[in-house]
């Protein structure tokens, strides 16, 4: 598989606490994306200036000569092959690989060392990027966690084949599933694809998952309109266990400065308590049940 990285003791990405393997690769392009890295499914070398010394060993060993270091900070070739060489010598680690190749054998050997943290609840997710571009994979890598009796999630945009989603339900105890835009067309200029394959997923999960939580990211002038969150709970109602209205953050900002990328939303600002409050009742109004929301808000004056 092709990983972004592991992130431990996480109770954000499903019930108890868990260990979330995210992977590299989305078929979408999401304007407000907090993990802009994941979308590319090719590795690719990142530059974290504040941990550089300027030692520029990493350019002396550069087997493409594609790199160069000014006042303006590292610059590396788009023809970069991403081999490794450079991330290996850096001293100070201000060089990352995104996309390390690592087999199913090897994820499960390293993701089981943290199962004494999990509990009854808790377990891993696998999570994106988009887990399912590489579902043959996740199935084997799944398939090993239920074996060993450990409780599993999926998060997944649901922009994916059939046969993807097929392949994981046996080994799934829980989808996190993403409803972001109720209007097609809205959802292609915002992600760049219609949502007709979503939607149809997701009719076709409640067929079939043991559990679903959907969440619903809410960005400011994208996802926050009151006729987005009911068209969504019309599509929701009362049939998933919970539905997550996600608040707006700014902190994946350096992410796109470190990708040399415009973010839109950098100027944005967060939702206010109340705004988010108000969502709720929205949804719960239009039908929608067990609707609830978090992450951060706005301080209010």
């Amino acid at each position: 598989m092709r990983i972004l990285n592991i992130q431990r003791m996480s109770t954000e990405d499903g019930p108890g606490l868990r260990t979330t393997l995210f992977v590299k690769g989305c078929p979408l392009a999401c304007a407000w994306c907090h993990n802009p890295e994941s979308i590319d499914p090719k590795s690719h070398v990142e530059w974290i200036g504040i941990r550089c010394i300027g030692c520029q060993s990493c350019i002396d060993i550069c087997p493409k000569h594609g790199m160069t270091l000014d006042e303006e900070g590292m610059h590396i070739i788009p023809e970069c092959p991403a081999c490794g060489t450079c991330v290996k010598e850096c001293p100070t680690e201000a060089l990352e690989m995104k996309g390390l190749e690592r087999s199913v054998d090897e994820l499960f050997n390293e993701l089981i060392k943290d199962r004494s943290f999990w509990g009854e609840e808790g377990g891993i997710t696998l999570s994106g990027g988009e887990i399912l571009m590489q579902y043959r994979e996740a199935a084997e890598l799944l398939a090993k966690f239920k074996e060993a009796g450990v409780h599993t999630a999926v998060d997944t945009s649901g922009f994916c084949s059939r046969e993807a989603l097929d392949a994981v339900i046996p080994y799934a105890d829980i989808f996190l599933y993403d409803l972001k835009l109720f209007d097609s067309e809205e959802h292609k200029k915002f992600t760049g694809q219609n949502n007709k394959i979503i939607i149809d997923n997701f009719e076709y999960l409640l067929t079939k998952a043991k559990r679903i939580w959907v969440r619903t990211p809410i960005i400011p002038g994208a996802t926050d309109t009151d006729e987005n969150i009911r068209g969504i709970a019309s599509i929701v109602r009362d049939r998933v266990e919970k539905w997550e209205l996600c608040a707006f953050n700014n902190l994946c900002k350096d992410k796109y400065e470190r990708l040399h990328l415009v973010w839109d939303y950098e100027k944005s600002s967060l939702m206010t308590k109340d705004r988010m409050n108000e969502l709720v009742d929205i949804a719960k109004a239009a039908g929608a049940e067990n609707v609830v929301w978090s992450g951060m808000s706005k301080r209010e004056e």
